[in-house]
């Protein structure tokens, strides 16, 4: 078996996060979290992952603080997964990239479901990055600079 590379100490963000949720099933376990799953099976009915690999991907989203663990609600002998903040602050990326999916997806008609908004029904805007003064900025309009006291890598295009 391939051990896998850990980005947990980059000084890259991205690869931060990436270290924490970057495989495919993370993502998708935390979407589940998300729509209201709590318990193993649960996450493994509606996502259709073998036992192991489950085991192991809700383990490392607890050791990441993504999810927590807790007894049942329904005072059973089971416990459920609950997203913590770090969790729930994963929301806006799988917005992002369901976004994404929407505008490049070569078969968009195919794509089950649209993102609304629960008051009234209505699709959700596209995410859109904003200046400090309010300014819709693109890629261009931004750049990296070295945090105050550290020294960042270059970064070339």
């Amino acid at each position: 078996m391939v051990k896998r590379t850990s980005f947990e100490r980059d000084d890259c963000p991205i690869a931060r996060s990436l270290d924490a949720i970057g495989d495919w099933w993370s993502i998708l376990i935390i979407r589940e979290a998300l729509f209201g799953s709590r318990r193993f099976g649960e996450f493994q009915k509606k996502l259709g992952l073998a036992k192991n690999i489950l085991t192991v991907r809700l383990r490392a989203l607890v050791d990441q603080g993504i999810l927590k663990t807790a007894p049942a609600s329904d005072g059973s002998a089971y416990q459920e997964y609950l997203l913590t903040p770090k969790g729930r602050g994963v929301f806006p990326v799988l917005v992002a990239l369901r976004q994404w999916s929407e505008e490049f997806d070569e078969r968009p008609e195919e794509i089950a479901t649209i993102l609304v908004d629960r008051e009234n029904g209505r699709a959700v805007r596209r995410l859109e990055l904003h200046a400090e003064d309010g300014r819709l900025l693109t890629q261009a309009d931004t750049t990296l600079k070295p945090r105050p006291g550290k020294q960042a890598r270059q970064v070339t295009a």
